[in-house]
């Protein structure tokens, strides 16, 4: 019988336990799926932000958004396309009703239990897919898991130590999860045209100072120094806004006080207004950076 079997949602910094469903299966097999799924919740970090893993005759699907995994477990048969519309569904009903702030200063496990009622009910309309309040079109999301389908973990890339799943770090070294960042606006383009602006400026002016260094052993090579830390500082501002990173804030802040103590290094060799042009468009791009935050949830799957 192909059905959901159990749910949970962890925070996926450390795997703290936010919430859970009910577990009445006693099946051996299921038991050891279960350790499985304990072990995959704490290195959600180090895998890709949708995963689907064959543990015996069970599957355990999870999807990762905003720091928070969603964990299913279901029979082998229970379709792909609904079980992530599930785990969907969990994730976008967690983050209407929970803000960051309350997640991330969580303590103790189970901390949102009153969340189980939810699970419990969304489990059962998904066991009885003729009881789903709302149509699913099965076409569309087979074409959605055709264009960005789950990574299939395998025996590989798990690894059993004493009954718990260990993730093989060296694979997925450098990845996180995906994060896509909200629509670029008007203002966002005009910061960074003014940023690579900047960065051409700051290198054009490096190249002539070489040259300068060259012609002239007193010049002092620092300045060349300065306007290059300048130009990877505004490149690198243009790169944290179009892309997601960890800790991009904080990125961006330091490359905004990169550009500004190279512009106080080269106030000898810039009058104010050009010193206050760069510093300005620092600081623009840096509130840019600060107002595009990644979306509030992942691909909708039509449920």
């Amino acid at each position: 019988m192909s059905v959901v079997l159990f749910a949970s949602v962890v925070r996926v910094r450390d795997g703290l336990p936010l919430s859970a469903s009910t577990d009445y299966e006693q099946d051996k097999g299921f038991q050891e799926t279960k350790k499985h799924l304990k072990g995959l919740s704490k290195k959600l970090s180090q895998f890709p932000d949708r995963c689907s893993l064959r543990s015996g005759l069970y599957n355990i699907n999870f999807t990762s958004s905003l720091g928070v995994g969603y964990l299913m477990v279901c029979t082998e048969s229970y379709p792909n396309v609904l079980a992530f519309s599930f785990l969907d569904e969990l994730q976008r009903e967690f983050i209407v009703t929970y803000d960051t702030k309350r997640i991330n200063s969580a303590l103790r496990p189970f901390s949102f239990i009153e969340f189980d009622n939810f699970i419990r009910k969304t489990k059962q309309r998904y066991n009885s897919p003729r009881s789903l309040s709302t149509k699913i079109n099965l076409a569309d999301m087979q074409t959605e898991f055709k264009l960005r389908p789950p990574y299939q973990l395998s025996a590989e890339d798990i690894g059993t130590i004493n009954g718990f799943s260990q993730h093989k770090q060296s694979k997925y070294k450098g990845i996180a999860p995906n994060q896509m960042l909200e629509a670029i606006t008007l203002s966002g383009i005009v910061a960074c045209v003014l940023s690579v602006l900047c960065g051409a400026l700051n290198l054009l002016r490096g190249v002539h100072a070489i040259e300068s260094v060259l012609q002239n052993e007193d010049e002092d090579f620092n300045y060349v120094i300065a306007f290059f830390l300048g130009t990877a500082a505004c490149l690198y501002q243009c790169y944290l806004f179009a892309y997601f990173s960890v800790w991009r804030n904080i990125k961006s802040f330091l490359a905004f006080a990169m550009i500004c103590l190279c512009n106080m290094y080269l106030y000898e060799l810039r009058n104010m207004w050009q010193i206050l042009f760069h510093v300005t468009v620092g600081a623009f791009i840096t509130l840019q950076i600060h107002l595009r935050q990644p979306q509030g949830k992942s691909p909708d799957y039509n449920v």
